[in-house]
Formats: C-alpha cells, sequence, structure tokens
C-alpha cells in the first residue's frame, strides 16, 4: 500500500519556539505528541532563510543557484505573481499525482501565480491576501468559499475537506501551508495571548544587536517597539498552530490513516524575536545574515510502524533532503535532467526507521543571493562575494556569534577547508543561468534586495504592516 503524505510548513516557525525543542514556557501539546510518536530532527535547516526560497528548494528538492529564487516574492507586484517560479523544475506535487497520488494546498503558497493551482495540484486553497477571498480550485464538490483568506481555521477547514472528499482509493499528498507565527506579531486570540502576557520569556535572551549588519526589515517594525507583547502575540501564534495541528491528527485517527500518512511539521525558515537584537529573519538585517536562529528549522516526522518513536537525531538536514526523504519513500523517481546540475539532497528515510548514520562529516550549506555560507557542528563561514567582508564564526568558543575570527591566523586552516567545501558544492549544485553569484542580473523579486538596494529605507516593511 503507498504511504500518504501531509505536510505541515509553517511560515516563520523557528526551532527554539517549540516545547520539544526545549522551549520552557510554550504550549505546544500537540507537536509534542507529534515528536514522541515520531522522530525529530535536531539539526534541520533551511537553505536560504526566508520564504519564498525556502518553499522552492522543497518543492523541487534544489538550491536557490538551481531552482533560481534567491528572495521573498512580493506578491502585490503583478509582474512577479503573475509567473510560476517553479515552471522550469519537476516539482513533487507533479511527480506523485503521476505516480496515482491525489494532490492538494491548503494555506500559503508563495511562488507565483497563486490564483490558480501550480501544476501537480488537484486541489488548491491559496489563502488570497487580508483583503480578498482565498482563492479556491477543486475537482471535486465543495463549500462555499469563506470571505477572508487569513484565517487559520479556514485553512485548517479546507485541508480536512481535502482528505473527506479526494477520492479515498487513492493515495494523497497534502501540503499545509500554515502562517499565523509571521508577522506582524499582532492580534491573535485574546484567550491565548494573555496567558503569556506575564511570562518570563527566558528562553529569548537580551542581546545587543549583531555586529555584523544593520537593522532591516521586520526588525523595524512597529510591533518590536514592545519586546513583551510581542513575544506574547509570538507565543500566542504558535499555541494557535499548535491547535490546528491537532485537528488534522484528529481527521486523520477519524479515517484510521495514521499508520498510513507519513506526516512532516517544518518551517520555511528560522527567526529572531530579539535574539541578537534582530527582529526576523534573514533579511532582518542588511547586509543579510545566517544567523543559527534564521536558519535552524524545526522538523518533527511521524509515522507510527515505519517511523522510530520518541526519537532525536543528530544528522544535519535540509528541505531538498526532506524532498529526497520523501521521493523515496513514495517509490518515484525524478525525470533524467541531462543539462542540468543533480538535485543535492539525500534520503533520511533510513535515518527515520532507527539506522545508524554514516559517519560523514556534518555540513550544512546555505546561500541567500550572492552570499554563501557553510556550518559545522564547530564553525560557520560566510563568504560575502559583493564587498569581500567574510565571516568565520567559532561556534564552541562563541555560540552567540559575536566575533569574526575570519582573519585569525589561528583559523586559516579552518577557512581554507569551508572555502573550498563551499566551492565544491556550488559547483556541484548550481546552473549557470540561475547562480546566485549573477543575482543581479536575474529578475527582481521583490522591492528590498539588499544586492540592488544596500541602503533601502524599509518605508516598505513598515507600509505593509500597516494594512
Amino acid at each position: 500500500m503507498s504511504t500518504n503524505f501531509l505536510v505541515i510548513y509553517l511560515d516563520d516557525h523557528a526551532r527554539w519556539a517549540l516545547h520539544t525543542y526545549g522551549n520552557s514556557e510554550v504550549s505546544t501539546p500537540n507537536l509534542d505528541y507529534l515528536a514522541r510518536t515520531g522522530t525529530r530532527m535536531d539539526y534541520a535547516f533551511t537553505p536560504t532563510p526566508v520564504c519564498s526560497p525556502s518553499r522552492a528548494a522543497f518543492f523541487s528538492g534544489k538550491t536557490s543557484s538551481q531552482h533560481g529564487v534567491h528572495d521573498y516574492l512580493n506578491v502585490w507586484t503583478p509582474e512577479v505573481n503573475e509567473r510560476n517560479w517553479l515552471e522550469a523544475e519537476e516539482t513533487l506535487p507533479e511527480m506523485l499525482r503521476e505516480a496515482g497520488y491525489s494532490t492538494g494546498l491548503s494555506g500559503k503558497w508563495h511562488l507565483g501565480r497563486n490564483f490558480e493551482p501550480a501544476p501537480g495540484f488537484d486541489y488548491w486553497h491559496e489563502l488570497g491576501d487580508v483583503n480578498s477571498p482565498a482563492i479556491l480550485h477543486s475537482p471535486w464538490p465543495v463549500a462555499p468559499a469563506a470571505p477572508g483568506g487569513h484565517n487559520p481555521n479556514a485553512v485548517t477547514d479546507r485541508a480536512v475537506e481535502f482528505l473527506r472528499i479526494r477520492p479515498q482509493e487513492n493515495p494523497f499528498f497534502l501540503f499545509v501551508g500554515l502562517y499565523g507565527t509571521h508577522s506582524p506579531w499582532r492580534d491573535h486570540p485574546e484567550r491565548l495571548v494573555e496567558r503569556y502576557r506575564n511570562a518570563s520569556f527566558s528562553d529569548v535572551p537580551l542581546e545587543p544587536t549583531h555586529p555584523f549588519g544593520r537593522l532591516s526589515s521586520e526588525s523595524l517594525m512597529p510591533e518590536t517597539r514592545n519586546r513583551r507583547e510581542a513575544l506574547a502575540q509570538y507565543y500566542a501564534s504558535v499555541t494557535e498552530t499548535d491547535e490546528q495541528v491537532g485537528r488534522l491528527l484528529d481527521e486523520l485517527d477519524a479515517q484510521g490513516l495514521r499508520e498510513e500518512t507519513m506526516i512532516v511539521y517544518t518551517s520555511d525558515h528560522g527567526l529572531n524575536m530579539g535574539h541578537h537584537g534582530v527582529w526576523g529573519k534573514g533579511n532582518g538585517t542588511k547586509p543579510y545574515n545566517l544567523l543559527d536562529e534564521s536558519i535552524r528549522i524545526p522538523m518533527i516526522i511521524s509515522q507510527p510502524g515505519t517511523v522510530l518513536e520518541n526519537q532525536v537525531r543528530g544528522e544535519f538536514v535540509t528541505h531538498y533532503d526532506l524532498f529526497s526523504t520523501i521521493v523515496e519513500h513514495a517509490g518515484v523517481e525524478p525525470s533524467s535532467e541531462p543539462h542540468r546540475s543533480p538535485r543535492p539532497g539525500e534520503s533520511f528515510l533510513s535515518l527515520l526507521r532507527g539506522d545508524h548514520g554514516s559517519g560523514a562529516e556534518q555540513i550544512v550549506f546555505c546561500e541567500y543571493g550572492d552570499l554563501r555560507g557553510a556550518r559545522t557542528a564547530d564553525h560557520k563561514l560566510l563568504l560575502r562575494n559583493d564587498s569581500g567582508e567574510h565571516e568565520l564564526f567559532d561556534l564552541t568558543r562563541d555560540p552567540r556569534e559575536t566575533r569574526n575570527f575570519f582573519h585569525d591566523p589561528a583559523y586559516r586552516d579552518v577557512v581554507a577547508h569551508l572555502q573550498q567545501r563551499i566551492e565544491d558544492f556550488f559547483t556541484t549544485y548550481s546552473d549557470s543561468e540561475t547562480d546566485g553569484l549573477r543575482v543581479r542580473e536575474l529578475p527582481s523579486f521583490n522591492p528590498e534586495e539588499y544586492w540592488r538596494h544596500p541602503n533601502h529605507d524599509n518605508l516598505w516593511w513598515e507600509r505593509q504592516a500597516a494594512l
């Protein structure tokens, strides 16, 4: 029997903001249950710490320098939203539908042309924007469209609807794009916010501003002026998300599908909520950052009888490794692409089943435009190809990434090793037309790209926050 897949993909849910990852105050009982009945990947990373590129990595199994999405897509710009930014890629839903899966999306897409189903999807409920109804397409009879797209209950309602109306004889792939943890950090249910207003927030350090960039984008939003209220709202959004996860688990249980369904809970990237004095993700500073809070993500996978229960794994994994894991578990094969670079992902299905790791060096590669980085257990190297102001952090001596050891003679060998690893990786896993080193020649993704607007005044973000 084929395995079903339920992928719950959060927007801005930081790894540190879950109880199962060590947060002492946030309440996430359903996600705690999911971790107890499955495997928690302790070192999961996003390849690019901003929304659209990370989603493209998951759906295509490729790096930004391959799929060509290097920053978030400004959906309010027609020339951006009228394009399908993955049209040159064979995506996971396309592969699965070709193999006989019924496929659905409910929630956030953020890869262009949200007003119609992306290739590979049968059922399509995209959240639209705050001033218009959600977009709904289905080959099966559905309930009337609800007014207003930004409603987490509506996203889950439609996800449950898909589970009920899909052809029951087919396996399914359902992508649920919840977004409640995204800024602005306000207007979450008072019943949830109230419980956190007296929290200590001891899991969020009070720190000076990161010394290797000035504050930008979400770091300048009005909500950041009241730290405690912003954190109470964010914690409430996490608990609100947890409630939606519980609804999805209940529906699978009601249909008797838990053992037949691999459930994945992850996020597009991490988030700083005052960590390092920064608010937001990789674009919370200019130049952009690859702080651990920006690149580390939650990744919990559960399937009773297939995935080992209550397991914590320390191997480094990414969104494109998750793509490869689902592909292997589904028993499908990507099409051959003789004129393009190979996918970088490696399936970690055997790790989920409890097998021993390979013992290989644990290293992950990230990029954001022409910024490239490598992180190991002990070090992180950032190569800033525009300015040459590279950074090396010693994560053992300086885990908060406050000192740059790049020019320290004692680290010469570490720098040389990681520089070579970065060069080798992107030589193998990039295509000339979409390479991040050429990002200034590529189409624009949004109005605040650092490589085009290094001194942008950030008023655009404040206008969006006021909508």
